[in-house]
């Protein structure tokens, strides 16, 4: 089992506004029909908005 995903854009955890810059980015791209969402990755400190690719079995 792999953990594909495709990073569409990255957000520093530090900002002034958390997460809400990311969210708002995922939220548009979900608007567009893109399964997007908001993960945090802790080895770069910072809010990666991610789509997973489908995994074949």
């Amino acid at each position: 089992m792999t953990n594909a995903r495709v990073v569409l854009e990255r957000f520093p955890a530090g900002g002034p506004r958390g997460s809400w810059p990311a969210e708002e980015f995922a939220w548009a791209r979900r608007q567009e029909g893109q399964p997007a969402e908001v993960v945090m990755d802790l080895a770069s400190d910072a809010y990666l908005v991610i789509v997973r690719e489908p995994t074949a079995r």
